[in-house]
């Protein structure tokens, strides 16, 4: 159907530039809000009536004419109709519809994928710091980082993921000394325990490993201990390459992966730092005050200037992001996305402030919306109709490793995808046990599960993959009834609701559509037998729920989500 959709395209700028050269720009094609006044949609009689100077109905009954002379309409469209006030509603022959379970078939995997662009596209995302273990709300970040990842993916970019990490600031600090403390003997409540310290058992697993003289190694780096109760540095360093293969533990559980660590310390040593203020120094963005210095971040539209250094000559924490964000552009990363909470939100000015003034000065033409932001709200958790606050892993609260063990890396990656991100979100336990079709991770891929069942009894299911080669070349023309056609009008809408979902930053569409076919495909099961006796009506029937699985399978594949063959 996308090769018919392209063609009644082409058909549609040709007739539009007859009627008003110049304007086959607008050829498009839109959903009907209402199912029953047809397939598609077009809209440009009424965008062409005023430059015309004529009724946008009489422009519709002109285009109508022109559409239904040529080829492409002839072959694929059942009728062309005037509605309101000139919008034109097509409704598809079932051939038409048809044609989409052949290029499921044919694409596979691939189907819905654009060809490789040559664009390239940063994604920064997770990006905690090693002090303790990923929260919740690191899970909800890992998922959409990977899933707006995986949709760049699909429409033809080259992806970097990044995790970007300070293993140098006053947390680390904190942590290397609760470490010691517990290395001494000490534990929360008692008297000398620090008020500020990091109270998790696991401090109390690394200290005990400290002490005990081991070697731990993360993705990133790797440290022996000295075994030294007094080593404060060595402890730092031990805490910080134990934490983050803790971390890296709980993303492997999740299936996330990076290309590159970044240390927010390297921007200092290296020197980007005191470069990126002296750069806006001479660009005469900054000014003395109080003993602080300031960026002038109004001049680029924040609601205040924000201090830069403060009077103790430490710098403010957007200004190694300024710093990190220029190498971004270095690197030759012009599309970069972020994802972070939203208490990161008031940062997004004063970073974007300090681009553009370093940008001018050294001329490096860095777009004034760059970076991109995603942010995103916390995760309430509840089991029993009573919220979870605690952990004994973390102290505090809920950890992802927690979510995973009490449910399933499927469910959290769905649930955490479903909503929204900037949308408050509360994660139900039971409900992600259930298994009943309230369940919507269940619904899904209890639908794949279903139609597996289906081609693993007729022999088309072989090693985890439908034998689509045996189906490819079938008649489809039993595909005529109401319900097979609502179901391959949703395969078709496939590749368009990805493109929109990676503009838009939006994987929550992603689950909204899945939900979709599978409801879609439900009602199918319900309303027609698959396995007939009429050989060439069971094969198309087979070949239609063989493409559904497919599709099925892609989408679920883009949230990082398992499609089982049985459950």
């Amino acid at each position: 159907m996308l090769l018919v959709q392209q063609e009644l395209l082409a058909a549609l700028a040709l007739a539009l530039d007859g009627l008003s050269p110049g304007s086959s720009a607008k050829a498009a094609f839109e959903s009907p809000k209402v199912a029953a006044h047809g397939d598609l949609a077009v809209t440009a009689a009424m965008q062409l009536a005023k430059p015309l100077k004529l009724n946008p109905r009489q422009v519709a009954e002109s285009l109508r004419t022109a559409l239904l002379a040529s080829p492409a309409f002839q072959r694929w469209v059942d009728s062309v109709e005037i509605a309101g006030p000139g919008f034109l509603n097509l409704r598809l022959k079932p051939a038409a519809k048809q044609e989409v379970v052949r290029e499921v078939l044919a694409a596979g995997d691939a189907f819905g994928h654009q060809a490789a662009t040559g664009q390239r596209v940063l994604v920064e995302f997770v990006s905690a710091n090693p002090t303790g273990p990923l929260h919740v709300g690191h899970g909800r970040q890992a998922a959409l980082g990977d899933a707006i990842c995986n949709l760049f993916e699909t429409q033809g970019w080259s992806v970097h993921r990044e995790f970007y990490y300070n293993d140098a600031g006053v947390q680390i600090g904190t942590l290397a000394t609760s470490t010691q403390m517990r290395a001494k003997g000490l534990k929360p409540g008692d008297a000398g325990w620090p008020e500020a310290a990091y109270n998790g058992d696991y401090i109390q697993d690394i200290a005990q490993d400290f002490l005990a003289g081991k070697t731990v190694t993360s993705d990133d780096r790797s440290f022996t201990a000295s075994g030294q109760v007094d080593d404060l540095d060595g402890m730092r360093e031990f805490a910080v390459a134990y934490l983050r293969r803790e971390q890296d533990l709980d993303l492997r559980a999740f299936d996330v992966r990076f290309d590159q660590y970044y240390l927010e310390s390297s921007l200092y040593t290296s020197g980007r730092v005191d470069r990126a203020v002296q750069t806006l120094q001479e660009a005469g963005k900054t000014y003395e005050q109080d003993g602080a210095l300031w960026l002038k971040s109004t001049d680029y539209g924040d609601d205040k200037d924000r201090v830069m250094r403060k009077s103790d000559g430490s710098y403010t924490y957007f200004v190694p992001d300024v710093a990190y964000h220029l190498t971004k552009w270095e690197r030759g990363f012009h599309k970069v996305i972020n994802i972070q909470g939203t208490d990161h939100h008031g940062t997004i000015a004063r970073v974007r402030a300090g681009l553009q003034a370093a940008s001018a000065h050294l001329q490096l033409g860095v777009p004034v919306g760059y970076p991109d932001y995603v942010l995103h709200t916390m995760v309430r958790v509840m089991r029993g109709g009573e919220e979870v606050k605690i952990s004994k892993r973390a102290g505090s609260y809920v950890t992802l490793r927690d979510l995973i063990e009490w449910t399933s890396k499927d469910a959290v990656r769905f649930f955490l995808l479903s909503r929204k991100p900037d949308t408050e979100y509360v994660f139900d336990i039971d409900l992600a046990l259930a298994q009943n079709n309230d369940n919507p991770v269940y619904y899904v891929q209890y639908a794949h599960a279903r139609i597996c069942s289906v081609l693993q009894r007729e022999g088309l299911w072989v090693d985890g993959r439908v034998l689509s080669s045996e189906l490819q070349a079938v008649d489809l023309a039993a595909l005529d009834t109401a319900p097979a056609q609502t179901l391959m009008l949703q395969l078709a809408r496939y590749p368009a609701m990805l493109s929109a979902a990676a503009q838009d930053f939006a994987p929550h569409d992603v689950t909204f559509y899945l939900r979709e076919l599978a409801a879609a495909y439900h009602s199918y099961y319900d309303a027609e037998r698959i396995l007939v006796d009429d050989v060439t009506v069971k094969r198309a029937r087979l070949a239609l729920v063989a493409a559904t699985a497919q599709v099925l399978h892609n989408g679920l594949a883009v949230l990082g989500v398992s499609a089982p063959q049985s459950m």
